[in-house]
């Protein structure tokens, strides 16, 4: 890597509006999101094991209710 990667993160830059950006970056990156007029509505986890198994999850809010989900499943295996 270059050397510049080394000093990342810039200790300055990350205390210039920290006071103002950082509740509004937390509550935007959480895990499931609930804000009026945005919000999270799918989840998605894919896993891959070391023979080229693949599970496919994903949950999907239904009619934009928060307390309706529908969860998928898919299985597979990745062709060599």
């Amino acid at each position: 890597f270059p050397t510049f990667f080394s000093q990342l993160p810039d200790p300055a830059i990350e205390d210039q509006g920290k006071d103002y950006i950082r509740p509004i970056l937390n509550k935007y990156a959480a895990l499931c999101v609930r804000c009026p007029d945005y919000g999270t509505r799918t989840n998605t986890v894919v896993l891959i094991n070391s023979e080229g198994h693949v599970t496919f999850t994903e949950r999907n809010m239904i009619n934009a209710d928060v307390n309706q989900w529908k969860t998928s499943t898919y299985e597979f295996k990745l062709h060599s």
